[in-house]
């Protein structure tokens, strides 16, 4: 077979890097695991006028011709195979990747292609201007067609790669445990993951408060960010990941077996306590989950949890080119609540912009803007989207017999608030709280107590417009961190004040999940805390050996902290030995 490069000066390229024996990041977690290492590759530039070369020669129009259609094939018969692996797991990425398979074998695309390249086009830029004339009729057709946008994208990503003879970009089809290293991962990327596959998840780039972090950390799945050097590690090495140090060493650590099989058999233990979660001294601490799905509802039920404090709904909405209809939102809600039963739901509306950019939203600004047009705000704008998400909720809940508690994102101030609540019990829905996620919220959070039954601090998010950095900026993780004293002073304004009126103030951010933080919060006057379901035995463990007093003593002792290293050092210093020991501290 010919040997296809692209039109690009010849090149040796860098030499390959040397790793080192043990590579640092952020450790999201306390799991550990010992595997090979699968990488995932980002999509190639290639430039449209690049030229097709056959033994060092541009390739004519009847080679290039006879490429091109073979690439589609190769491209159709990859997918197929991948979702045929993908079956017995995950039928909703096997659907995907059919589908997708199905727009590879498309006649009429391929013959537009071969038809450009006829006329005189380059392979390249032949592809991409079929793929964007079909994007285009796809959108403006609307439905079901306008969604299989993206996947008309992949195929055109894979094509070129496979025209061009470079690796074949995106997720690898996991056909065995490992370790996946990627620069990064997207929302887009996680969903054709065979998660039952994924031993943990290491990337050069993001936070411990990104979105991949939380997800990782939502299921289990021990993770390490903004590790330099991770993708120079070879592809198939064995490497030892281990959380709660933040390390990725190179070969199976010493002991790793052993170390992470004794944390395991504690986590064992830990999760046989299926009590409420409470203070020694039986003051209610409400312990909750986050989801992002009805899957994840589902599971639960095998899980001690008190209900739901975070039901991110952007899920539903990402990866379309039209909002979802009022009745596709009803049954997602209503299966959430089913499966939830008696337990506390609560739902927060859609959390779009910013980094979560939607294709049909009508916005204005920069896209990834973490300070522009996003969460609540984008009822400026588009207000139906969130009156059609308010009147779906209102109907899952009448449907199953259930009361959901819903809350807005982004809200600065007592007038955004009142609005909120306004058009929430318009719908018919009497619980309605807010986040707190901006420190103007949280210094008026009194204010905005009047309006609302409840608040909910995201931490994570706090803890961005605080310290002024973008919580995706893994060089910031230091400043990102939530033992910050300017973080905990504002999560001890909001407490106080839900004190003060009789409303409760919860934390759903990632933080509550910390067993040592979960005392200090609760010293401040948190009384729920909603995190990954798998990191409730932990909390519940570290609440359940100390007394309110004790937390607020805690507390107190991290706020008189000067930096976010002050501020744990002088919390573990009074932690209980027991639950030090027990939970590695």
């Amino acid at each position: 077979m010919d040997d296809l490069v692209n039109d690009l000066p010849e090149d040796p390229g860098p030499a390959p890097r040397e790793v080192p024996a043990t590579l640092r990041g952020v450790g999201v977690g306390r799991g550990g695991v010992v595997g090979p290492v699968v990488k995932v590759l980002p999509v190639p530039y290639v430039p449209g006028d690049s030229a097709l070369l056959v033994d060092g020669l541009p390739a004519g129009r009847f080679t290039a011709r006879r490429k091109v259609e073979e690439a589609f094939f190769v491209v159709a018969d990859r997918l197929r195979h991948q979702a045929q692996r993908s079956e017995s797991t995950r039928s909703s990425v096997t659907s995907v990747l059919l589908a997708t398979a199905e727009l590879a074998d498309d006649r009429a695309l391929l013959s537009e292609v071969l038809g450009r390249i006829g006329a005189g086009d380059q392979p390249v830029a032949a592809i991409d201007g079929v793929i964007d004339g079909f994007a285009t009729m796809f959108e403006q057709s609307g439905g079901e067609l306008a969604d299989r946008v993206p996947q008309l994208f992949a195929v055109r990503d894979r094509v070129v790669a496979q025209v061009m003879g470079l690796p074949a970009p995106g997720v690898p089809d996991l056909v065995e445990p490992a370790v996946v290293v990627a620069q990064d991962l997207t929302l887009t990327d996680t969903t054709t993951l065979n998660l039952d596959n994924v031993l943990a998840i290491v990337t050069e780039l993001g936070g411990p408060t990104g979105h991949i972090a939380v997800l990782a950390a939502q299921l289990g799945v021990p993770c390490v960010v903004q590790v330099a050097g991770a993708t120079a590690l070879p592809e198939g090495a064995l490497v030892t990941v281990d959380a709660a140090a933040g390390t990725v060493v190179l070969g199976e650590r010493e002991g790793a077996g052993e170390d992470f099989a004794r944390r395991r058999e504690a986590a064992v233990v830990l999760q046989q306590d299926r009590e409420p979660g409470a203070t020694s001294d039986g003051v209610p601490v409400a312990l909750l989950a986050n989801i992002g799905a009805p899957a994840d509802a589902i599971r639960l039920a095998e899980h001690p949890v008190e209900g739901v404090g975070l039901f991110r709904t952007e899920a539903l909405f990402l990866e379309r080119t039209v909002a979802p209809t009022l009745a596709e939102q009803v049954d997602v809600y209503a299966r959430v609540l089913r499966a939830m039963g008696e337990r506390r739901v609560v739902v927060r509306m859609l959390d779009a912009g910013g980094d979560k950019s939607l294709a049909f939203l009508n916005r204005s600004g920069p896209e990834s803007s973490a300070l522009g047009i996003r969460g609540y705000r984008l009822v400026q704008t588009n207000p139906d989207l969130f009156d059609t998400q308010f009147a779906a909720l209102a109907r899952a809940a009448a449907e199953t017999g259930r009361e959901v508690d819903v809350m807005a994102p982004m809200i600065a101030t007592a007038d955004e608030a009142r609005d909120f609540a306004a058009r929430a019990r318009s719908h018919g829905l009497t619980r309605v709280g807010v986040m707190v996620e901006i420190p103007a919220a949280a210094l008026r959070a009194r204010e905005l107590l009047t309006e609302v039954d409840f608040v909910s601090l995201g931490t994570n998010d706090l803890a961005q417009y605080t310290m002024a950095g973008d919580r995706l900026l893994g060089d910031l993780a230091g400043l990102l961190d939530p033992w910050q004293p300017a973080v905990l002073d504002l999560v001890a304004a909001t407490a106080s004040a839900g004190t003060a009126l009789g409303k409760p103030a919860g934390v759903c951010g990632e933080s509550a999940a910390d067993p040592l933080m979960a005392l200090v919060l609760v010293g401040l006057g948190v009384r729920s805390l909603s995190m990954s379901a798998v990191a409730v035995p932990a909390v519940r463990f570290s609440l359940r050996h100390h007394t309110l007093e004790r937390t607020e003593v805690i507390a107190r002792a991290a706020l008189g902290a000067t930096s976010a290293i002050d501020a744990r050092e002088a919390a573990l210093n009074l932690v209980a030995p027991e639950v030090r020991d027990a939970l590695a501290l």
